[in-house]
């Protein structure tokens, strides 16, 4: 597991040797045809801020060796915000005084059918608070089945499950598993998820395993910018990455770092990351790993993933409401988060065209199953 791998890597010692990287590391770490992750390190670290040109040169030629023209489009579709968990940053917090909801199967096909007329997606994003109780594995199989008719894809970003539930959800339409560990920093962990499920450490960091071993087609992971050093986190995250494809070599990955955004629990990040930087990290992440999927959510402004959908981004969402029933049936309440590109699927397609991009609405077709 990797918690076991976690366990040999020093935190505040991997902070101070990314502190540490000089230009000559920077400039070594462009020329390697193989980059470890120690010059990854080198690519995100202050040292590396110089040359942010020439990453994003470096960037733009591995995405267009590996991915052409094409940007993967993709929506999120919320089903219940029911939680048991207390984290502190997020607005599905069990302490929060919101109504929670929990979306029967006709709700969930009217938010499909909702969907399917904002523009052609095939590839969706199921996600829930997490709750056991009223979204386990059974309610999780149910709206796969429901959505399957009306998309070819379907990934979801729920709590952690064990590796026969995985399993099990992938002979019901189950592509592909997201989930934020939102910080490698083992010790304060519990500070951001003082209760609940996902104040177990180990479970939420071994479960990546758990979903190789299960034979999920495709792992979706990411670190939320603004609770510990962004350096530190993403370096970890990076050397997970790497564990990942060595032991579970069919699967396909995606990385995310979404900076935090404004929600119900009004927890001001301990950290900010700029655009440069937001820029930096995901050129670094391109020049490490040539064939990650790297995605963009609508927490980012419209020209920033304007701007980056051509330097180093392959996936994005648009059109997406962070509360369940938000496309159909509970209309503007109740979200998660407040994005901020809130242009329609059709805008933001017409912007990546006039960019050059080939926007592409389908990843995946039954017939593969």
């Amino acid at each position: 597991m990797f918690s076991d791998e976690l366990e040999k890597i020093d935190w505040d010692e991997t902070t101070a040797r990314i502190a540490a990287k000089t230009e000559d590391d920077v400039v070594r770490a462009l020329s390697s045809q193989h980059p470890t992750v120690d010059d990854f390190m080198a690519l995100i670290s202050p040292a590396a801020e110089p040359f942010l040109e020439q990453m994003a040169v470096l960037s733009r030629h591995y995405t267009r060796q590996r991915f052409g023209n094409v940007i993967s489009m993709y929506i999120p579709l919320y089903i219940t915000n029911s939680c048991t968990n207390s984290c502190v940053y997020c607005g599905f917090n069990r302490h929060n005084k919101m109504p929670r909801v929990v979306l029967t199967p006709e709700q969930i096909e009217d938010e499909c059918r909702a969907i399917r007329e904002l523009g052609p997606f095939d590839n969706l994003l199921i996600v829930t608070g997490e709750n056991p109780t009223v979204a386990g594995t059974d309610y999780l199989e149910r709206a796969l089945q429901v959505c399957r008719p009306y998309f070819n894809n379907l990934t979801i970003e729920v709590m952690p499950l064990s590796e026969e539930d995985y399993r099990r959800l992938t002979h019901s339409g189950l592509n592909g598993v997201v989930c934020f560990q939102e910080t490698y920093n083992r010790q304060n962990y519990k500070k951001y998820h003082p209760a609940g499920m996902k104040s177990k450490f180990e479970w939420r960091l071994n479960g990546f395993d758990r979903m190789g071993a299960a034979g999920v087609h495709k792992i979706g992971m990411g670190v939320l910018i603004g609770l510990e050093d962004w350096r530190t986190d993403v370096t970890m995250m990076a050397t997970h990455l790497q564990y990942l494809r060595k032991h579970y070599w069919k699967t396909r990955y995606s990385v995310n770092f979404p900076r935090m955004r404004p929600s119900g629990g009004n927890f001001q990040p301990n950290v900010i990351m700029s655009d440069r930087e937001l820029a930096q990290l995901t050129f670094a992440f391109r020049i490490f790993d040539h064939d990650v999927d790297i995605s963009y959510s609508t927490r980012e402004r419209p020209d920033i993933r304007n701007n980056m959908a051509s330097l180093g981004c392959t996936s994005m969402s648009a059109g997406s409401k962070t509360e369940p029933g938000g496309y159909h049936t509970y209309p503007q309440a109740l979200e998660q988060f407040a994005i901020s590109d809130e242009r329609t699927p059709d805008e933001v397609s017409r912007a990546l065209k006039a960019r050059g991009l080939e926007v592409v609405w389908k990843d995946w077709d039954k017939v593969f199953d």
